[in-house]
């Protein structure tokens, strides 16, 4: 994992900072400041000015662990694309499998809620629909409870596909998809020929483990255990990332405009 900026930082943002790009981001930890409760997260004013004058250059995707009503009610703007629960909701088809999904995290949720409740009451179920998501964040012992968790969840039936987080387990149906498979398809949906994606936790590495050259990879903050191609050492720094895309795609759009006006001119003689 790389600085993003930096010289190689640079050369692969000038890459992939053309006409035909699709920038997408995580939203917790990424667009908003994490928060000690998650119905407190709200995308700040400034980052979202920011993306409001991206749009006017690239598409932009929210890919995000939360639902799709969840999320829309905290952005303040309309991205292009907004996909909830990891992947699983949103993406072209997705519909398909919606019910089957929702009768899981019914199931899950009925075995669950009786043993959290008993065990510590700080710890917090939130059901997503399709999937839910265990935040133990306020328990009383966070690493008693990270243990004492993975081994409820191993006694779910079925067994769920259990993502971690930050002081939080998303379980998800085994069959439903990820943030990389929502990434891949949008970028065929919209014809893009190059994705930003930006993200901080490990629900991201289904993106960052896709290692393409047309997905320039990026976390806010360094992990050596990523599999992100490059990284931002703060999460401020996301307002210098996108300062630095709307200048260069600015740019992109000016000289295509120049050169268009030329063509143009010289025909016209």
């Amino acid at each position: 994992m790389h600085l993003l900026f930096s010289e190689e930082g640079n050369a692969r943002l000038a890459e992939v900072a053309q006409p035909g790009l699709l920038c997408a981001f995580d939203f917790d930890g990424t667009l908003a400041p994490i928060v000690l409760k998650p119905e407190h997260a709200r995308l700040p004013d400034e980052i979202r000015r920011h993306l409001i004058a991206l749009l006017a250059y690239a598409p932009i995707a929210i890919i995000t662990g939360r639902s799709i009503e969840d999320i829309h009610s905290r952005l303040g703007f309309e991205p292009d694309f907004v996909i909830g629960n990891h992947g699983l909701e949103g993406v072209p088809g997705w519909e398909a499998q919606a019910r089957r999904h929702q009768a899981l995290c019914v199931e899950w949720r009925a075995q669950l809620a009786a043993a959290l409740e008993q065990y510590d009451p700080a710890i917090q179920l939130e059901d997503k629909r399709y999937s839910l998501a265990v935040h133990y964040r306020h328990a009383s012992d966070g690493r008693d409870a990270e243990i004492r968790l993975q081994r409820l969840f191993a006694l779910l039936d079925p067994m769920p596909r259990i993502v971690s987080g930050k002081y939080v387990f998303n379980l998800l149906p085994q069959d439903s998809g990820n943030k990389g498979n929502a990434l891949e398809q949008l970028m065929a949906m919209s014809g893009a020929r190059h994705a930003i994606y930006v993200g901080d936790d490990v629900t991201d590495e289904d993106v960052f483990r896709l290692e393409r050259d047309h997905v320039l990879s990026i976390r806010i903050e360094h992990a050596s255990d990523s599999a992100a191609e490059f990284f931002v050492p703060r999460p401020e720094d996301i307002v210098r990332l996108l300062t630095d895309l709307v200048g260069r795609l600015r740019l992109e759009d000016a000289v295509n405009w120049m050169q268009t006006a030329l063509l143009k001119t010289e025909n016209f003689e």
